[in-house]
């Protein structure tokens, strides 16, 4: 079943939105126009990666950040290029855009981390 996350106008250009799906944070990012949506969790400790709100990328708007740590991922791929997690990636979601939607199916997220 895909689940619409929202329309690619409710994400200004430059900027990331999260969102919970199944009790899985997730998260897309539009650049140049482009989307990209990822698994809210740092492949360090895999914790969330924003401590505000679609508070996702650096000040400038060109990496995607972990508020936790400190990591620096690339916008395109998700690829830690500063940090602890250093060679590692985040979760790419593969996802659909439908009337402009950005529609997430929902097997291709994995299965909730329970609160320790």
């Amino acid at each position: 079943m895909a689940i619409s996350l929202c329309h690619i106008d409710d994400i200004p250009e430059g900027a990331a939105r999260g969102f919970t799906v199944n009790r899985t944070g997730v998260f897309a990012v539009r650049k140049r126009n482009e989307i990209f949506v990822y698994l809210n969790r740092c492949p360090h400790l895999g914790i969330p990666l924003e401590w505000e709100p679609d508070d996702f990328l650096d000040k400038e708007g060109l990496y995607i950040r972990c508020c936790n740590h400190g990591a620096f991922f690339e916008l395109e791929s998700g690829k830690c290029i500063m940090g602890p997690c250093m060679g590692d990636s985040l979760w790419a979601l593969d996802f659909t855009l439908v009337d402009d939607h950005i529609m997430l199916a929902e097997e291709a997220l994995p299965a909730p981390v329970s609160p320790t």
